[in-house]
Protein backbone atom coordinates (compact mmCIF):
# COMPACT_ATOMS: atom_id res chain seq x y z
CA UNK A 1 0.00 0.00 0.00
CA UNK A 2 1.49 3.39 -0.96
CA UNK A 3 2.40 5.81 1.79
CA UNK A 4 0.19 8.89 2.13
CA UNK A 5 1.50 12.15 0.71
CA UNK A 6 0.76 15.35 2.57
CA UNK A 7 0.42 19.09 2.05
CA UNK A 8 0.57 21.08 5.29
CA UNK A 9 -0.85 24.56 5.29
CA UNK A 10 1.38 27.39 6.50
CA UNK A 11 0.12 27.05 10.11
CA UNK A 12 1.47 23.48 10.23
CA UNK A 13 5.01 24.01 8.96
CA UNK A 14 6.55 22.36 12.04
CA UNK A 15 4.36 19.29 11.68
CA UNK A 16 5.32 19.17 8.00
CA UNK A 17 9.01 19.17 8.87
CA UNK A 18 8.50 16.31 11.34
CA UNK A 19 6.67 14.34 8.64
CA UNK A 20 9.61 14.97 6.30
CA UNK A 21 12.02 13.90 9.05
CA UNK A 22 10.07 10.64 9.29
CA UNK A 23 10.43 10.17 5.53
CA UNK A 24 6.98 11.18 4.29
CA UNK A 25 6.58 13.12 1.06
CA UNK A 26 5.26 16.36 2.54
CA UNK A 27 4.79 19.66 0.76
CA UNK A 28 4.46 22.76 2.93
CA UNK A 29 2.41 25.73 1.75
CA UNK A 30 4.16 29.02 1.30
CA UNK A 31 3.10 31.97 3.40
CA UNK A 32 -0.05 33.64 2.11
CA UNK A 33 -1.16 30.73 -0.11
CA UNK A 34 -4.72 30.98 -1.37
CA UNK A 35 -7.07 28.42 0.21
CA UNK A 36 -8.61 27.35 -3.10
CA UNK A 37 -5.16 26.94 -4.63
CA UNK A 38 -4.11 24.69 -1.72
CA UNK A 39 -7.16 22.47 -2.17
CA UNK A 40 -6.44 22.25 -5.91
CA UNK A 41 -2.74 21.51 -5.27
CA UNK A 42 -3.66 18.70 -2.88
CA UNK A 43 -6.09 17.26 -5.43
CA UNK A 44 -3.73 17.63 -8.41
CA UNK A 45 -0.77 16.10 -6.53
CA UNK A 46 -2.80 13.37 -4.76
CA UNK A 47 -1.92 14.76 -1.34
CA UNK A 48 -3.85 15.03 1.90
CA UNK A 49 -4.21 18.70 2.83
CA UNK A 50 -3.59 19.00 6.57
CA UNK A 51 -4.88 22.16 8.23
CA UNK A 52 -6.10 23.72 11.46
CA UNK A 53 -8.00 26.38 9.48
CA UNK A 54 -11.73 25.75 9.75
CA UNK A 55 -12.35 28.28 6.97
CA UNK A 56 -10.15 26.33 4.58
CA UNK A 57 -12.39 23.29 4.99
CA UNK A 58 -15.25 25.17 3.28
CA UNK A 59 -13.29 25.15 0.01
CA UNK A 60 -13.06 21.41 -0.21
CA UNK A 61 -16.39 21.04 -2.05
CA UNK A 62 -16.95 17.49 -0.89
CA UNK A 63 -13.26 16.59 -1.36
CA UNK A 64 -12.37 14.41 1.59
CA UNK A 65 -8.65 15.14 1.03
CA UNK A 66 -8.81 18.05 3.47
CA UNK A 67 -8.04 16.92 7.02
CA UNK A 68 -8.91 19.38 9.77
CA UNK A 69 -6.88 18.94 12.96
CA UNK A 70 -7.93 20.45 16.28
CA UNK A 71 -4.79 20.26 18.42
CA UNK A 72 -2.71 23.36 19.16
CA UNK A 73 0.88 22.19 19.62
CA UNK A 74 3.10 20.11 17.35
CA UNK A 75 3.28 16.95 19.50
CA UNK A 76 -0.51 16.83 19.88
CA UNK A 77 -0.97 17.54 16.17
CA UNK A 78 1.36 14.60 15.46
CA UNK A 79 -0.72 12.42 17.80
CA UNK A 80 -3.97 13.46 16.13
CA UNK A 81 -2.58 12.87 12.63
CA UNK A 82 -1.25 9.48 13.74
CA UNK A 83 -4.74 8.45 14.81
CA UNK A 84 -6.10 9.28 11.37
CA UNK A 85 -3.32 7.85 9.21
CA UNK A 86 -1.42 5.30 11.34
CA UNK A 87 1.79 7.29 10.77
CA UNK A 88 4.99 5.28 11.14
CA UNK A 89 7.32 7.92 12.59
CA UNK A 90 10.28 5.64 11.82
CA UNK A 91 9.18 5.08 8.20
CA UNK A 92 12.41 6.30 6.52
CA UNK A 93 14.01 8.74 8.95
CA UNK A 94 16.07 11.56 7.45
CA UNK A 95 15.64 10.38 3.87
CA UNK A 96 14.19 13.74 2.71
CA UNK A 97 15.45 17.28 2.86
CA UNK A 98 13.71 19.05 5.73
CA UNK A 99 13.78 22.33 3.80
CA UNK A 100 12.50 21.32 0.35
CA UNK A 101 11.22 17.71 0.63
CA UNK A 102 13.61 16.32 -2.04
CA UNK A 103 14.78 12.74 -1.43
CA UNK A 104 18.38 12.80 -0.21
CA UNK A 105 21.18 10.87 -1.88
CA UNK A 106 24.46 9.66 -0.36
CA UNK A 107 27.12 12.37 -0.47
CA UNK A 108 30.14 11.79 -2.67
CA UNK A 109 33.68 11.89 -1.28
CA UNK A 110 34.10 15.36 -2.76
CA UNK A 111 30.90 16.55 -1.09
CA UNK A 112 31.98 15.09 2.26
CA UNK A 113 34.90 17.53 2.23
CA UNK A 114 32.32 20.21 3.14
CA UNK A 115 31.46 18.39 6.38
CA UNK A 116 33.30 19.46 9.54
CA UNK A 117 36.07 16.93 10.32
CA UNK A 118 34.77 16.40 13.88
CA UNK A 119 31.38 15.32 12.46
CA UNK A 120 33.05 12.82 10.13
CA UNK A 121 35.02 11.36 13.04
CA UNK A 122 31.67 10.23 14.51
CA UNK A 123 30.21 8.87 11.28
CA UNK A 124 31.94 8.96 7.90
CA UNK A 125 28.74 9.45 5.93
CA UNK A 126 26.68 12.30 4.68
CA UNK A 127 23.73 13.04 2.46
CA UNK A 128 23.20 15.49 -0.31
CA UNK A 129 20.14 17.45 -1.38
CA UNK A 130 20.38 17.99 -5.14
CA UNK A 131 17.71 20.72 -5.01
CA UNK A 132 19.20 22.83 -2.20
CA UNK A 133 22.77 21.85 -3.11
CA UNK A 134 23.48 21.14 0.57
CA UNK A 135 25.53 18.43 2.25
CA UNK A 136 23.98 17.12 5.45
CA UNK A 137 25.40 14.93 8.21
CA UNK A 138 24.21 13.39 11.45
CA UNK A 139 25.05 15.87 14.14
CA UNK A 140 23.59 16.25 17.63
CA UNK A 141 20.43 17.87 16.19
CA UNK A 142 19.72 14.66 14.23
CA UNK A 143 20.20 12.59 17.39
CA UNK A 144 17.63 14.77 19.22
CA UNK A 145 15.25 14.59 16.27
CA UNK A 146 15.63 10.79 16.09
CA UNK A 147 14.75 10.59 19.80
CA UNK A 148 11.62 12.63 19.10
CA UNK A 149 10.65 10.34 16.20
CA UNK A 150 11.20 7.33 18.48
CA UNK A 151 9.04 9.01 21.15
CA UNK A 152 6.30 9.61 18.59
CA UNK A 153 6.53 5.99 17.37
CA UNK A 154 5.90 4.82 20.96
CA UNK A 155 2.96 7.19 21.39
CA UNK A 156 5.02 9.42 23.70
CA UNK A 157 4.14 12.83 22.29
CA UNK A 158 7.13 14.83 23.53
CA UNK A 159 9.84 16.70 21.65
CA UNK A 160 13.23 15.37 22.86
CA UNK A 161 15.56 17.93 24.33
CA UNK A 162 18.72 15.82 24.63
Amino acid sequence: MPQPRFLCDEMLQRLGRWLRAAGYDTAIATSGSDDRALVEQARDQSRWLITRDRHLARFRNGDSRVVLLGANDTPQLAAELSERFAIDWLHRPFSRCLDCNTPLVPATLDQLEQVPPEALSIERAGWYCPTCDKVLWRGSHVRRMRHTLENFARGDWRIATD
